[in-house]
């Protein structure tokens, strides 16, 4: 069975550990990015979560890499300070959607 692995910096490393999901802490960018080609590696990754200021500094190579592969699927998951604004919080949530689905949706407060 395929793992669940979120790499994160040492601040939210904690809250994803108590919810029961694999944790891998990177103290900084380049920590990340050689933990990072390790999961892509390694057979047990199903999908990888990772902190999206460590996926900026991700190298071309290893964006090539994950693009080209079906496994592991890496995402990255939002940092506080991008959300901190409803005008960014917008805007981040339409570019998630559309590298998701491939298409624009906009979004209304209802």
């Amino acid at each position: 069975m395929y793992k669940l692995i979120v790499l994160t910096d040492p601040d939210t490393a904690d809250g994803f550990g108590l919810a029961g999901v694999t944790v891998q802490v990177a103290d900084s960018p380049e920590d990340a990015r050689r933990k990072l080609a390790a999961l892509i590696d390694d057979d047990d990754s199903g999908i990888v979560a990772v902190n999206e200021a460590f996926m900026v500094d991700i190298d071309e190579r290893t964006q090539q890499k994950i693009n080209q592969s079906y496994r592991p699927i890496v995402i990255s998951l939002p940092i506080r300070e991008q959300l901190a604004t409803e005008e960014d919080h917008r805007a981040y949530l339409s570019r998630l959607i559309r590298r998701a689905i491939g298409f624009d949706i906009t979004l209304r407060r209802g």
